[in-house]
């Protein structure tokens, strides 16, 4: 697969496990179905795990500069994931403004890069 490609297939799917997983705690008028804290610590650990599973699949064809991938990977996922949800935020399917977005879900997505450049320097640093 094209490397383009794949960064952009694998940051779609970065937003979208977590966006249908996060169906299966809301009912069809909007409410939480669980309490909204542990949904958000659910939320925060289907993100986590998605993230570290696309980044190790990417890494997989990455041979040098295992940083800089990391760096410029995460930062366009950070991107997409981003683009994504304030389309969503604008077009009032999420139902907050643009302030409280970032400070409930948008800080969250800069963990993103925060493993892809871990896993870039654990790559560097091995022996």
């Amino acid at each position: 697969m094209n490397k383009y490609l794949k960064i952009a297939l694998f940051g779609f799917l970065l937003w979208l496990v977590p966006f249908l997983t996060g169906f299966l705690f809301v009912d069809m008028e909007g409410n939480f179905t669980v309490d909204e804290i542990f949904f958000k610590s659910i939320m925060i650990i289907v993100g986590s795990f998605t993230s570290v599973v696309l980044a190790i699949n990417y890494f997989k064809d990455v041979k040098k500069d295992y940083v800089k991938e990391g760096t410029v990977v995460g930062v366009i996922w950070l991107i997409i994931n981003l683009g994504i949800d304030l389309f969503f935020v604008s077009s009032g399917f999420f139902q907050m403004t643009v302030v409280e977005y970032f400070t409930d879900i948008g800080i969250r997505y800069l963990a993103i890069p925060i493993y892809t450049i871990g896993i870039g320097f654990i790559l560097k640093n091995r022996k």
